[in-house]
């Protein structure tokens, strides 16, 4: 991965897809808010995300889970016993540090998150040299209280997940949708974890959105399904979020490094300039989770077969994307730097080639970019205006418009790419006359001549 960070930042910030949050007050360490551009390309993703798994399956349902839910909800999934990291303090500068991720601090290539140093005692804090206290585990889970008081009895937590809001509706769903085995429950929302070390821009976060599903099936199934579930992943990176393979690692998790409850775990990682970490992943979680919810509970969650009467907890695999993450890699794979000529204005209204010069354009796909297409009138002339600004109106309502009149014609196209916009639309003088503009290609920077009254069509047919 050639693109630096750095690069990334700057860009993320320059044109309004992610700001620091609460800068105006000094910011509050690894706290993102996500600006007009990073908003749109954010639910672009999850557009796409949902069309793909959900919408266009017969075999999945919707489901909108609360954040805060009844503690012994955490209690039953195991969250409030097991749900915690391993945390080092620095004797000396007081610092904390997850145990895992200390591995990085040593070396210049750091390899995958599971990594555990052997001897913690035997490394010395990145921060200040000094020496380590005993390692104990840190609870991620945020805690809140319901009601006036705050005390043990009005303790509740933000979610830091939101598998267990489909494992805990699934009577429901089945009551309600009548759905055979195998069908899944899906959802995308916001998730929370007192992440000790949070970082790397918005890849580690403590505040994070989800996508994800329970694909609830017969036991007997589950290696066909969980090899098919791993193709349609690929699929997904491949024809939909059409990223480079190449930086894409497939780490299946050996026995005695998945969690208890699983019986096969994928993590899908992604070569960042930081390292190569997890993307997301898809686990076997078995019937671990109704079970333990049935048991605290008491209430039946069987299935039962129609055809055959078999009662039995049906079994899980579970796929995990973070939008988030998705979104970090979306720009990487879109930044391109390049030499091009500059466009200019000339005496005569005309935009013609000027000198060559850097560019950085945003490959987005075009279903994925903030705007599919820019409206840039030649000049401030109100003729000029009057006419773009109809046509922006216009096309608005089949896509997200762009609307810009400011600086030169070759500025505001090297905008447009920094962005990520597939196709800008120029109205000038001789659009007065011949009811016609200029239309150019992010990618190739090829302009044509369209009709005005072609235009939708013209941009319906490039922009599928």
């Amino acid at each position: 991965m050639a693109t630096a960070m750095d690069e990334i930042l700057s860009l993320a910030k320059r044109r309004g897809f992610v700001f620091p949050g609460s800068e105006i007050y000094g910011g509050l360490a690894n706290s993102w808010d996500y600006g007009p551009l990073g908003h749109l390309l954010k639910q672009n993703i999850k557009a796409q995300w949902w069309k793909f798994f959900v919408q266009e399956r017969a075999d999945m349902v919707p489901l909108d889970t609360a954040i805060i839910m009844n503690p012994k909800v955490w209690e039953a999934s195991g969250h409030l016993q097991n749900f915690s990291d391993p945390l080092v303090e620095c004797k000396a500068c007081h610092h904390r540090f997850r145990e895992d991720h200390l591995l990085e601090a040593r070396s210049a290539e750091p390899g995958y998150d599971k990594e555990v140093p052997v001897r913690i005692e035997d490394m010395p804090c990145p921060n200040c040299g000094g020496q380590f206290a005993s390692s104990k585990n840190f609870n991620l889970m945020f805690k809140t209280f319901i009601g006036a008081t705050e005390d043990n009895s009005s303790v509740a937590y933000l979610r830091p997940e939101t598998a267990a809001g489909m494992f805990v509706n699934f009577k429901n769903v089945l009551n309600t949708t009548r759905r055979r085995l195998p069908f899944g429950i899906a959802q995308i929302g916001k998730n929370f974890r007192n992440e000790i070390t949070p970082g790397n821009f918005i890849f580690r976060t403590r505040e994070f959105e989800i996508g994800e599903f329970e694909y609830f099936i017969n036991p007997a199934d589950w290696e066909a399904i969980f090899e098919m579930w791993l193709a349609e992943i690929k699929r997904w990176w491949q024809d939909i979020m059409k990223i480079n393979m190449e930086n894409l690692v497939w780490h299946e998790i050996p026995d005695g490094e998945r969690a208890h409850y699983s019986k096969r775990t994928v993590d899908i990682e992604y070569k960042y300039p930081f390292g190569v970490k997890e993307l997301h992943g898809i686990a076997y979680r078995t019937d671990f989770d109704l079970i333990r919810h049935q048991e605290a509970s008491g209430e039946d969650l069987q299935y039962t077969d129609p055809v055959t009467n078999e009662k039995f907890i049906p079994h899980v695999i579970e796929p995990t994307f973070g939008i988030d993450r998705m979104l970090l890699v979306c720009l990487l794979e879109a930044y391109h730097e390049e030499s091009a000529p500059t466009s200019r204005s000339t005496s005569s209204g005309q935009a013609e080639e000027g000198e060559t010069d850097k560019r950085v354009v945003m490959k987005f796909p075009s279903y994925l970019a903030p705007y599919q297409v820019a409206v840039l009138p030649l000049s401030k002339k109100p003729e000029l205006n009057d006419v773009a600004k109809n046509l922006a109106n216009e096309l608005r309502k089949h896509w997200m418009i762009d609307y810009d009149e400011t600086q030169s014609i070759g500025k505001r196209y090297r905008r447009q790419d920094e962005i990520g916009t597939p196709y800008c639309v120029t109205v000038d003088f001789e659009s007065l006359a011949d009811k016609k503009v200029t239309v150019r290609d992010r990618d190739t920077m090829v302009q044509e001549r369209i009709p005005i009254s072609d235009l939708i069509n013209y941009l319906q047919e490039h922009l599928k």
